[in-house]
Order: C-alpha cells, then structure tokens, then sequence
C-alpha cells in the first residue's frame, strides 16, 4: 500500500510539527484580535525574521545557547524518570560562579586559564545545587518538584545576598562585568554572522552546547551508566531487581542535570555581551524555558537542539515584530501560547501512534 507523506515522517518529530502549527495558528488569530491590519506582517515577521540577515541568525544562536543547555537539563532528568524544575536556581548558581571567578580571580590567574575556570565553577556550583533534590529524593523520599521550587526560590535570594557581598556593582544594580579573559571566545563567529556595523553576540558559546548535546545522547543511548539510569525512571522495579542502586541513579541524575543548567549559566554571561545578573526578586526564565524545549524535543537531545533554536528564532521574531505596533506584552503572549503547545507533544504522539496502528491494522483486514 502506498504511504502517505506524512507516513514518512517520524511520528516523534510529527508530533513536535503539530504542535509547532497549532501555536503559531492560535497565534495568528490573537495578532488578528489585537491588529488586524499589521497581523499578517506581523506574524511573517515571527516567521522570518529569525533568517532575515546573518546578524539576526547569530543572535538565534546566542539566545539558544542557555536554552539548549537547560533544556538538556530538564530533558535528561525526565529520561530517568525525574522532573527536574529546579533548573532556575541550578542556572543562577551556576551564573553566579562563573561571574565571581571571572570577577575576582583574574587578578592570581594565567588569562588562559581564567575562562576554563569559570566555566568550570559553572559546572560545578549547578552540579552542587542540583545535588540537593536528588539526595533528598533518594534519602528521605521528599518530591524532587517540591524540592526544586524550593532550591529555586532559596538559590535566586542567597544568589542575590551573594552577589552584595562579593561582585556588586551599586551603580547599575547588578554584578560587575568578568575580565576580558574570561569571556568565551568566539572563534570568528561574530564576524561571519554580522550585517553591516551590527553584531551579534553569538561565540563558541553554541557550539560547546552542540556538543554538550551530542555526548548527552551518547550517554543515554550508547553506555551502561545511561541505560542504568533510564531503566530506574521506567521501571523502578525491575531496576531494582536487576540490582540497580536506584539512590544512587536518582541522586546521580539530579547532579549531572544540575551540571547542565550551571553551565548554561556560565555560557549566557561569559558571552561578552555586557549580560549581568540583575539583582531582583525575579527567578532566571532561562531555567523556566528549558522545560517546554525538553518538552517540544520529546527529551531526546539531539530534538532539544533543535527546540532551542526554534524557540529562540521566535525570540528574535518577536523583536522585529515591534515594527508593527504589536506592543511587546503581545509577543509574549504568542510566544507562550506556542510554548504550552509544545507541552501537547506528547499527547499528539499518542494520537499519532494510535491513528497509525488503526490505519494498518485497517490496511490488514
């Protein structure tokens, strides 16, 4: 029997498509709602503006970079059967100590080795925090969700006390700019993706996500340590029976998705855009973000890149809107209608699969 084109597809990566098309649908509708004459530019400037010159692009790129990071952190504790919301607080203390060794470390390290360091206490402090919910998960069977509110509302005060203390810049209410050397570099990137006397921000940055990525996915499908970890989040039991210690997969879980958003932390503010962590009662969106990546990527890592660019090609689409007399609270809005479609995703593969084992057993009889 012939098969149709939508047959083809990967009912993993149709599902994500569908989900795509009824947010920006839903969309459109609401720009037509508020501007019906400016909503068809409007809504093309969200769809195109993203690619429209290499500047724009670049910047797709940068605003990725920390929503691929958190969205692998979200997407790898949900593979082990945890939900890891708390990648907010794991992002901002992994910010914060990838700024304080750029601030005050630069002073008694070799410049080479000052961005290495600061990514690395990015590493660290996120692995650090997110540690917490796991061992309270595996020791004393609190609620990873209940744990990670809690860490993100306690990490975004003690981050700001923190910051008083130690990289406090009074003037602009925020800490103050990392040395040069701690910057990522950015590999001539930020040449290639110009147009005319505009620059974007985007650096390796990207690139080391990319990878990031990639050996996620290798450990997950590829290594015993990821297989061991999967099967406690599908089937507890049966990990347990094939002697799986599930304490520690919970607990080594939780510290590796921390790891990621941390990093993700130190990627955004060592990009040498001038970004610094703004002392306010506000938890860090970039943790937030993750999760309906992770969602619209079906917590696959490699569908979580591409989630993250899609997501933030919305962002930079969102900008360029403005041009139109869409007020910025409009954008917004679009933005999270098509971010709570994605949360349907998997809701729409269960349609999908289950329309497909109709049709065949329909194409048997």
């Amino acid at each position: 029997m012939r098969k149709k084109f939508w047959d083809l597809i990967p009912h993993n990566a149709l599902s994500s498509i569908m989900a795509i098309i009824s947010g920006l649908l839903v969309g459109f509708v609401i720009l037509l709602i508020t501007n019906s004459g400016q909503a068809a530019k409007g809504f093309w400037a969200i769809i195109s503006s993203g690619f429209s010159n290499m500047k724009n692009i670049g910047d797709v790129l940068y605003f990725a970079t920390p929503t691929i990071m958190t969205g692998l952190s979200v997407g790898f504790a949900s593979r082990t059967g945890l939900f890891n919301i708390g990648a907010s607080g794991q992002f901002t203390f992994g910010a914060y100590a990838a700024i304080l060794v750029g601030v005050r470390f630069a002073a008694f390290m070799p410049a080479w080795s000052l961005c290495i360091a600061a990514v690395l206490a990015g590493i660290i402090a996120g692995a650090l925090w997110g540690m917490i919910p796991g061992l309270l998960k595996a020791f004393c069977n609190v609620n990873e969700v209940i744990s990670c509110i809690m860490t993100n509302y306690i990490g975004m005060y003690l981050v700001n006390y923190l910051i008083t203390l130690t990289c406090f810049d009074s003037l602009k209410n925020l800490t103050k700019p990392v040395n040069a050397a701690a910057n990522l570099p950015k590999l001539g990137l930020d040449k290639i993706f110009k147009s005319g006397n505009l620059t974007s921000s985007v650096n390796s940055g990207i690139l080391i996500a990319i990878i990031v990525a990639i050996v996620m996915y290798m450990i997950l499908e590829k290594t015993v340590f990821g297989y061991e970890l999967k099967a406690c989040g599908l089937n507890s039991d049966a990990a347990k029976y094939a002697g799986i210690n599930q304490r520690r997969g919970v607990v080594l879980s939780m510290t590796v998705a921390g790891a990621l958003a941390g990093l993700g932390g130190a990627l955004l503010y060592l990009a040498g855009s001038g970004k610094g962590i703004t002392v306010v009662d506000v938890l860090a969106p970039e943790g937030f973000n993750g999760i309906p990546v992770a969602l619209l990527g079906l917590n696959n890592p490699i569908g979580i890149i591409f989630a993250g660019l899609f997501i933030s090609h919305l962002t930079v689409g969102g900008f360029n809107m403005q041009l139109y007399d869409f007020a910025p609270q409009v954008i917004e809005i679009i933005i999270a209608i098509i971010i709570y479609f994605s949360a349907f995703s998997l809701l729409i593969k269960g349609f999908i699969d289950r329309t497909r084992r109709g049709r065949a057993k329909g194409g048997e009889a």
